[in-house]
């Protein structure tokens, strides 16, 4: 509906129109018109669309095209902040102060929809095992030494927790109550704990897109006493200040043939590479617990890989010294039936149409002709099932050769490399399992290597 601008109020302490954008809007309205009416309440007083108001009274209009809201009291404060949100030059500061007013003001308006569950709001079960991490860092204990404290203290690992409390989204089956270093950094590294909500932290790569970045620390949007803390700023900022701080340029990874391959065979967990002068794998997860069968199990890169090398070795002998040149034979002798039989096929068509030549020349009568043909194709039709069976078994042997051909080379190529190598590791070899006595478990790529042995 056409409302007479004098007749529209704006309320007070509103963020002032731009000129720069109202001159901008304005030449549009000139040319196009108003496309999108502004928003009053029923006693005309403006909820949404100031600059479009400001465009008018520029332009000398008298009247504006209004939609009148039934919006009051929070509703209309919210709809003003969700349109300064749209604005180009609000400050950081700014930008944080409408956040946590419209999240007071929607909440209030929606009580229902506050948090009760999760970072937002502490969990009095859990909040004292946050509180002791970061003490245990203030006292200069590092992440695998805090690690070793929760254990010792029996504190349940978060996906324990979860899954104890019906959020099944982990698989616990190997954790043992052990944490993982990683969960203590990501805690002593979360301000959240401190009250601060923080947004704005990631940005997609490009327009329209799915992949994203982490941006710098300080285009994060934080929004300090946004909810009840756990720790203090003081206990976090003293964390910070004493845990080391560096970046490693980036490398390129050295490709060792068992890259990602080797597990611990007792709990399963992958066992890390420590790269010193004599290179070992060894089991990081259950160093805090003494009493578990793989603690301490260590073995060097050099022993694993030797031993590896030495079983695809004698695989690949076996391979060699049983090349069974008769199979080659097989193969030719079932081609020559199979072509021997192409050959009795023609023949019996020869004959049909042999018989259908003497019946069109008056040679042999119709009765004559149709019981030689029925013989024949009696007999065709044996042979074209006794050639479908040969063809299929000539398929399946030639197959077999190639299969048998390319182990072949493959075992000549182990015997010819001395050692291992990451190509034969990483065409035959899925995980080594690693347990205690240096015994060891293949799981193999190409399973056909490891029968032609058997």
């Amino acid at each position: 509906m056409l409302v007479p601008i004098s007749k529209i109020t704006v309320n007070p302490g509103r963020r002032e129109a731009l000129p720069g954008d109202v001159k901008e809007l304005a030449d549009s309205i000139a040319e196009v018109g108003l496309i999108n009416p502004i928003m009053v309440d029923q006693s005309h007083t403006l909820i949404a669309g100031l600059h479009r108001l400001e465009a008018m009274k520029l332009l000398g209009r008298t009247e504006i095209e209004c939609t009148v809201s039934d919006l009051d009291g929070l509703q209309v404060a919210l709809a003003e902040i969700d349109e300064n949100f749209v604005r180009k030059d609000l400050s950081d500061d700014e930008f944080r102060e409408l956040l946590l007013r419209r999240k007071e003001i929607y909440e209030s308006l929606h009580p229902e929809t506050k948090a009760t569950y999760g970072r937002m709001e502490p969990n009095e079960e859990t909040a004292p095992n946050v509180r002791m991490i970061f003490e245990l860092a203030r006292d200069g204990r590092k992440p695998n030494e805090i690690v070793k404290a929760l254990f010792e203290r029996n504190i349940p690992t978060p996906a324990e927790y979860k899954a104890a409390h019906g959020f099944n989204g982990h698989d616990i089956s190997r954790c043992c109550g052990i944490w993982s270093t990683s969960s203590v950094v990501h805690i002593l590294d979360d301000e959240r704990y401190t009250g601060t909500y923080i947004i704005g932290k990631r940005e997609v790569t490009e327009v329209g897109g799915h992949r994203v970045r982490m941006k710098d620390e300080s285009q994060w949007v934080k929004i300090p006493d946004h909810h009840q803390a756990i720790i203090s700023r003081e206990l976090f900022d003293q964390v910070q200040a004493q845990r080391p701080r560096f970046k490693c340029p980036k490398k390129k990874a050295r490709a060792y043939p068992l890259r990602s391959k080797v597990f611990c065979g007792c709990c399963g967990h992958a066992m890390p590479r420590r790269a010193t002068k004599n290179a070992t794998f060894f089991c990081r997860y259950t160093l805090v617990n003494e009493a578990a069968d793989c603690h301490g199990l260590t073995v060097t890169e050099a022993e694993l890989e030797g031993m590896l090398y030495e079983i695809l070795s004698k695989q690949a002998q076996v391979i060699l010294n049983v090349l069974n040149l008769a199979n080659a034979g097989r193969l030719d002798v079932q081609l020559a039936r199979q072509a021997e039989y192409d050959k009795r096929i023609e023949g019996c068509l020869d004959q049909k149409r042999v018989l259908y030549e003497q019946l069109i020349l008056k040679q042999i009568t119709m009765e004559d002709y149709k019981s030689q043909k029925a013989a024949v194709d009696s007999e065709l039709d044996r042979l074209r099932e006794i050639h479908s069976n040969l063809k299929v078994q000539t398929s399946q042997m030639e197959m077999d050769e190639k299969t048998k051909s390319a182990r072949t080379e493959l075992a000549r190529e182990v015997i010819g490399a001395g050692g291992l190598t990451a190509g034969l590791a990483d065409t035959l070899i899925d995980r080594v399992y690693v347990y205690p006595n240096n015994q060891v478990e293949i799981v193999w790529k190409m399973k056909d290597f490891c029968m032609e042995a058997a």
